[in-house]
């Protein structure tokens, strides 16, 4: 436990002088989507601004899957279309435009933030791994934090799921209480409580995915959406000029970048890490619980709203027998049609054959 806060406090370290230096060196700064770990199966390249809008469906093209609008934007490259990445963990923090992390590897201003949910990327993971369990993990500001399917039940069974739960977990062993030490926060503040309880959701999932490393060599894509919202309540609470607010920043940045560096090494550098900082969305954020993860044509498949059954895995290759089997079967009509068409009964037919002998014979 000593080594692992260490590691924390010399992070935060090297991420209070990325700050400092910004702060000097820049200007004002918009809301940021940066990509902190790649799968070199997926390229990012310089672009325009990304519209808040749209990334859901960045998400889902470095991921893969399809999307019913073309994305115009230029920042995703083509990357290979065989290897794509076995997880995606799209980390938002809300209250600030920008937090800089030493390691990330590109930054998008975002354009016209918006609230959005990845219940499309969700969705198609259960449709094209049907039979597959995917893990889905979603954590909200909401009542009940945590949500969870598909494998997720059974290896982050132990996570606090309610916000009390979480509080009561920052006082077991291993809390990220240790990282406080030296700074302004307070243990016993509800407001200070709330952001600690977020990064030990953090510390916690990443530590039982290390426990699980069988979940990168599995088949099915695994989807990761965390929303942070203790610094904005932060803000609220002492102020963006405050010392508290600057220590929160420089523990939330190296948390990340660390929980970057430890998810990125258990999926064998074969997953996607994005930081998404939003200061404020443009209209309020309403979310329906578990939205991500039910869906009526997911686990009701069998409702009565005309919904279509769930995809199948081998689809494809039923379809590609059915329509060759068709095919084959019409050319074949085709060519007896012809030939019996084009017969010619005196010397083609035994039919006729027959026939005539037995009236000369009569």
């Amino acid at each position: 436990m000593a080594l692992r806060s260490a590691g924390f406090m010399g992070c935060a370290g090297v991420c209070q002088l990325f700050l400092l230096t910004t702060a000097l060196t820049t200007g004002v700064f918009g809301d940021q989507f940066s990509i902190l770990k790649a799968s070199q199966s997926v390229h990012f390249q310089d672009a325009g601004p990304l519209p808040g809008g749209r990334i859901p469906d960045v998400v889902s093209l470095s991921m893969g899957f399809s999307v019913e609008e073309d994305l115009q934007w230029s920042g995703l490259a083509i990357g290979s279309l065989f290897h794509r990445p076995r997880a995606n963990f799209l980390v938002t923090v809300r209250g600030i435009d920008q937090l800089v992390l030493p390691e990330s590897e590109i930054s998008y201003t975002v354009e016209n933030p918006v609230p959005f949910t990845l219940d499309s990327v969700s969705n198609s993971i259960h449709s094209m791994f049907s039979e597959e369990t995917p893990v889905i993990l979603q954590l909200t500001p909401s009542e009940e934090r945590l949500y969870m399917v598909g494998k997720a039940n059974s290896i982050f069974e132990d996570l606090p799921v309610t916000l009390r739960q979480m509080r009561n977990r920052l006082y077991q062993d291993n809390s990220v209480l240790n990282l406080i030490r030296s700074y302004s926060l307070k243990e016993n503040n509800e407001v200070d409580l709330l952001f600690l309880s977020e990064l030990q959701v953090l510390h916690d999932i990443s530590a039982l995915l290390s426990m699980h490393n069988h979940l990168a060599k599995d088949r099915s894509p695994d989807l990761y959406s965390l929303e942070l919202a203790g610094l904005e309540e932060i803000i609220k609470h002492y102020g963006q000029d405050s010392q508290q607010f600057r220590d929160a920043a420089q523990i939330l940045a190296s948390v990340i970048q660390k929980f970057a560096d430890d998810v990125f090494s258990i999926y064998n550098e074969n997953a996607l890490i994005e930081l998404l900082t939003v200061k404020t969305f443009e209209t309020p954020l309403l979310r329906k619980t578990r939205s991500i993860l039910q869906s009526p044509s997911i686990s009701n498949p069998g409702s009565p709203y005309g919904l279509a059954y769930r995809y199948n895995y081998n689809y494809a290759v039923v379809f590609n027998i059915i329509l060759w089997l068709m095919i084959g079967l019409a050319l074949s009509v085709i060519v007896v049609a012809y030939n019996l068409w084009n017969m010619d009964p005196g010397y083609d037919s035994i039919i006729y054959r027959m026939t005539s002998q037995r009236i000369k014979m009569e």
